[in-house]
């Protein structure tokens, strides 16, 4: 359900992009091409800030936003995902907040107030409040990263874990085009 914030904010989605019809956008929201939206997700744009000022939630091209996802943002801050990301079922993307392109955010995984490098992997179960993850690293699952946290202290994660991540960006990629060519026949 696409539907207008209460300023008057409509989602701008691309025609080429796929949102599942539970899923609800909500305000100031741009949706790039081949995007697919999955099951029940809330993307939200809707908190102004002091000025009454708005920034838009952007999620870029060849991206999924898979089921039960949730993207919002306090006071107006921005939200980027980058293009051939995948936000995994039920993590929480709370702005202000930047994830890179090619990323992947693993099942149940919270974000805020951070920036996720390109190319980075942040694992299943994680939380990363208030600390940026740098570019190609790799977050291993159930990992809490605040402010103090030393990243150079933690393990790496192991290739198959790499493998799953990629798997899973790749499987989703065409989503988008197979369930808009279906759309009408639900």
């Amino acid at each position: 359900m696409l539907r207008k914030n209460p300023r008057g904010d409509y989602p701008v989605v691309h025609e080429t992009a796929f949102v599942d019809p539970t899923a609800v956008l909500c305000g100031r929201i741009e949706v790039g091409p081949h995007v697919f939206i999955g099951p029940y997700a809330v993307i939200r744009a809707d908190e102004l800030d002091e000025n009454g000022h708005l920034e838009p939630i952007v999620i870029g091209a060849n991206s999924n936003i898979q089921d039960g996802v949730v993207i919002h943002s306090k006071d107006g801050a921005a939200v980027t995902i980058g293009e051939h990301t995948s936000i995994a079922h039920r993590s929480i993307v709370h702005g202000p907040c930047t994830v890179g392109s090619h990323v992947f955010i693993g099942f149940n995984t919270v974000l805020f107030n951070c920036t996720v490098g390109d190319s980075a992997v942040v694992r299943h179960n994680c939380v990363v409040d208030g600390h940026d993850i740098p570019e190609h690293f790799y977050l291993p699952s159930a990992t809490v990263v605040k402010e103090a946290t030393d990243l150079s202290a933690l393990k790496t994660v192991p290739q198959s874990a790499k493998d799953f991540s990629e798997s899973v960006m790749h499987t989703n990629v065409s989503l988008a085009q197979a369930y808009r060519r279906i759309q009408n026949q639900f």
